[in-house]
């Protein structure tokens, strides 16, 4: 029996959760928040339509009981405040800080073998934080911000190629910030073809664009941070490593001379299986690649900074 937690009954916990019922990724799941009566609701809700669908989940909602949680293989922590227009992901980070920290505490507390997803932002930092104060082997600790750039970075090629979804591959690495991600551009192919030759710079240029300032733009559009995209590419991370499939995505993970970088957690590519974080893949980067990569890992850096009092 295969158990999964979603920490945060909001729009992109709420998400993840009914994408692991509908697709029936675990046996069970748990639904936590601490406001009274949205997780138990949003729980019945989701669970009257695995009713219709003829799903056989069980999707449970708490308000703040961790006992509920024990036992789980996977966590998703999706706790803290969104963005708002005009708002930065590390904006965020003096409340989300806090939030993540006493979260993380709690999990382990109930569930000290879970592999934890981290979707709360600034993702990079908070995945981060829960390096430093959790005592977790790195690989347990994923970071899914990587997973919802490329879904992003792949919409943008589908678009301008007029191609069926499912046709065109392509990875962001890097940070998940406005202007720390790097679409891989270079390696973006439809059904194996480089894209590069498909279109002319200037689009694939505008398509790195776009992706980066992806997450701004529905934020704009909808007031607040998106989250069907978020909660399924949370949901595709728990389902890598619940039914071990050994997939190749891109993830935050803690780096110890992977890429020539050590302590700090950014976006690469990573092998997701029963383990969690299986292996670090190393792509060989051009010169400006790597010029690009390094400066997204010192602005992580520099936003790690600011965590100073919540890792005491």
């Amino acid at each position: 029996m295969s158990k999964v937690t979603v920490i945060g009954a909001g729009n992109v916990g709420a998400t993840a959760a009914n994408v692991l019922v509908l697709s029936q990724i675990a046996d069970e799941v748990v639904l936590l928040d601490i406001k009274e009566g949205v997780s138990e609701g949003k729980a019945m809700d989701i669970m009257q339509t695995a009713n219709i669908l003829k799903v056989n989940t069980v999707l449970k909602g708490v308000t703040n009981d961790y006992a509920a949680t024990a036992g789980s293989d996977v966590v998703v922590i999706t706790s803290g405040i969104p963005r708002k227009p005009g708002m930065t992901r590390e904006e965020l980070i003096g409340v989300n800080a806090g939030i993540v920290k006493s979260v993380v505490s709690n999990v382990i507390a109930h569930s000290p073998n879970a592999i934890i997803v981290c979707v709360s932002n600034p993702m990079d930092t908070m995945t981060y934080l829960i390096h430093k104060t959790s005592g977790l082997p790195k690989n347990r600790i994923i970071g899914m911000g990587g997973a919802l750039d490329s879904a992003r970075f792949r919409y943008y090629l589908t678009q301008a190629l007029g191609a069926n979804v499912n046709d065109v591959d392509g990875m962001v690495i890097g940070g998940h910030g406005d202007t720390t991600m790097i679409p891989m551009k270079r390696l973006a192919t439809y059904r194996g073809v480089p894209v590069s030759t498909l279109m002319e710079k200037e689009t694939l240029d505008k398509i790195a664009a776009d992706t980066m300032v992806g997450g701004a733009t529905l934020t704009g559009l909808l007031g607040t941070s998106a989250w069907y995209a978020p909660g399924a590419a949370a949901a595709q991370v728990v389902k890598a490593v619940l039914h071990n499939e050994k997939l190749l995505l891109p993830c935050s993970a803690m780096l110890e001379g992977e890429y020539g970088h050590e302590d700090v957690c950014v976006g690469v590519p990573v092998i997701l299986g029963k383990e969690g974080i299986e292996k670090v893949v190393e792509i060989e980067l051009t010169a400006d690649e790597k010029e690009l990569f390094d400066k997204s890992v010192a602005a992580c850096k520099n936003t790690n900074a600011a965590l100073e009092g919540a890792l005491n």
